[in-house]
């Protein structure tokens, strides 16, 4: 894949962070890279706002339901939390594009799928994109016919997009990987070894790994390095912890 962005690389910009919140948290925060800008949003998601881009991971639309017809006994409220969130964020944030960092459906096809769709139509000013993930197993036509365009990956200025993280050595200089896949999240530990685990934006030199969107997802806690970034969601506020939490 790395010869795709070779034209990325050409000068190689220092990046850094600019936080809005304070100790208490914020509902956004700014990572600035050169003269690019992206803004992490406390509903799991990213914003590119000089671009008016949405950007979403892993809403795992259908899951729900793929496990009712299993025989568990799942509640479908986590399917029409996601639904609503999805729409909130799109009607707050009014963008041009969305762009979904894979799995958008969690497997084959069943009736959440035309939930998905009944949103796209309803929003014709916006584009609605989707860098496939290994769950998203359906045909092109589905895509297709509900107006999604689905690619393996996405370039905007120095973001490469992706479903999976990349490997940092196969990031090209200058470039900044966005991903998802991993359900990121972060594990606080209390006196007398209470624990708390939270979704969280994970964030390198060049890499963003973002949580998953999804409600009914699971979560996989990190291993961050030493000069990483971990950006907790807690009560609808971002709040930046140690790596060595």
């Amino acid at each position: 894949m790395t010869h795709l962005f070779h034209k990325v690389g050409r000068k190689q910009k220092k990046h850094h962070f600019a936080s809005k919140s304070g100790s208490s948290g914020s509902e956004n925060m700014d990572l600035v890279f050169g003269n690019e800008i992206l803004e992490l949003i406390a509903e799991r998601a990213a914003w590119m706002k000089s671009q008016r881009v949405f950007i979403v991971a892993d809403l795992h639309f259908g899951k729900v339901n793929h496990f009712r017809r299993a025989g568990l006994p799942v509640p479908l409220a986590a399917n029409q939390r996601n639904a609503e969130r999805l729409i909130d964020c799109i009607n707050k944030l009014k963008p041009l594009r969305t762009i979904f960092l894979g799995d958008l459906f969690h497997s084959v096809y069943n009736d959440d799928w035309e939930v998905v769709g009944q949103i796209v139509t309803n929003y014709p000013g916006c584009r609605f994109e989707l860098i496939r993930g290994n769950h998203d197993v359906l045909s092109e036509q589905q895509y297709h016919r509900h107006g999604i365009e689905v690619k393996e990956w996405e370039q905007i200025g120095v973001f490469l997009l992706t479903h999976k993280p990349m490997d940092f050595e196969n990031i090209p200089s200058g470039a900044v990987n966005i991903a998802g896949h991993i359900h990121p999240a972060a594990r606080l530990v209390g006196k007398g070894r209470q624990s708390l685990t939270f979704p969280c934006f994970w964030v390198s030199e060049n890499r963003i790994v973002v949580p998953a969107f999804g409600s009914f997802t699971g979560l996989a806690v990190v291993r961050p390095q030493e000069k990483d970034q971990v950006f907790i969601i807690v009560e609808n506020k971002i709040l930046a912890i140690p790596p060595d939490h």
